[in-house]
């Protein structure tokens, strides 16, 4: 245990960030608001808004991801709304944002109380995340590792923000546009009724981007940096 260091410290913390995260399951679990999430209500509030809508759209998928919500949810949504181009413009500032909200949140609420509690053989695990750390972040990123609970639990680390932001940025844009252009593709098909549509070129390409997705995890496997496990 580090010196200096008493699994106490920050422990009024911890607890308010343990009744957090229970109170965000159990609130779109089990109660009423679950009801409140699905795309045909999102996208309602959101054209409600206007020509605010997109702003609205980004502070929504940011709440949501630091809510528990699937980042999957809003990726689709956002390409619903908005196309290809804007769709991915605006799913990756709102993942951005939520990334960098919940990374904060779990830096306030739970970093004191974990490196308390940090036993001299995790600390060297937290050494290493810390000095690879861009690397760590863009690697799980890139191997789609769940992303909320990747933005809290980066925040229990030593691995600063600019770190984290950077690693998060650069990996999530390959999968941010293939799940954003096989949305948006689909949306089309579906708007128009035309479903021969499935067969055309764009739709196949969007569909074997997406399915590609899959194997990148394998790839990147392959360049593992140290500190990641």
């Amino acid at each position: 245990m580090r010196p200096g260091k008493t699994p106490g410290k920050g422990i009024g913390k911890a607890v308010v960030f343990a009744l957090f995260l229970a109170a965000m399951i159990v609130l779109f679990r089990f109660t009423p608001v679950r009801e409140y999430i699905s795309p045909d209500s999102l996208q309602s509030l959101v054209n409600s808004f206007g020509p605010w809508g997109p702003l609205v759209f980004v502070l929504l998928y940011a709440g949501g991801i630091c809510l528990f919500l699937p980042a999957t949810l809003f990726t689709g949504l956002g390409a619903l709304l908005f196309g290809t181009l804007y769709g991915f413009l605006y799913n990756e500032l709102g993942a951005l944002l939520g990334a960098s909200l919940a990374f904060f949140i779990g830096r306030y609420l739970g970093r004191d109380f974990a490196a308390g509690l940090i036993g001299d053989r995790l600390k060297k695990y937290d050494d290493r995340i810390a000095a690879n750390g861009f690397a760590t972040v863009l690697y799980l990123r890139l191997i789609f590792f769940p992303f909320t609970p990747l933005n809290f639990g980066m925040g229990l680390t030593r691995v600063t923000f600019k770190e984290y932001f950077f690693g998060t940025l650069f990996g999530i844009l390959a999968g941010g546009f293939v799940l954003t252009f096989f949305f948006a593709t689909l949306a089309e098909v579906w708007r128009s009724g035309d479903w021969w549509q499935l067969v055309s070129w764009k739709t196949l390409f969007s569909l074997a981007l997406f399915v590609g997705s899959f194997f990148i995890p394998t790839l990147i496997r392959k360049f593992k940096p140290e500190g990641t496990g």
